[in-house]
């Protein structure tokens, strides 16, 4: 597995998006499996953390994608489950920080 940094610069970058009722979360990645692997593992921990099931997207399947990217998404969240959700998810993964 690989080594941990606090943002983990280089390796996972983390973009948030939040409107109205929704929010979502890119997870970017270079092509590693390694990588993907981390993310699905966190992803499906966090969702039993949790106990709720955002929409998942992947385009790390495509060959050739760019970039390699999970789509985690809250859509009519009234209850605001995906701030929670995205903050478990974010340290499990070992990042501390998003760009909006």
């Amino acid at each position: 597995m690989s080594e941990r940094t606090p943002n983990r610069c280089g390796q996972i970058e983390a973009y948030f998006r939040r409107e109205e009722r929704y929010e979502g979360l890119q997870l970017v990645f270079k092509e590693h499996p390694e990588l993907k692997e981390e993310i699905v593992k966190a992803i499906e921990k966090t969702i039993q953390k949790t106990g709720v099931t955002p929409a998942i997207f992947e385009n790390s399947e495509k060959v050739g994608a760019a970039p390699y990217a999970f789509y985690i998404e809250f859509n009519d969240d009234y209850d605001k489950e995906g701030g929670n959700f995205f903050e478990i998810l974010l340290k499990e993964l070992g990042i501390d920080k998003c760009e909006q």
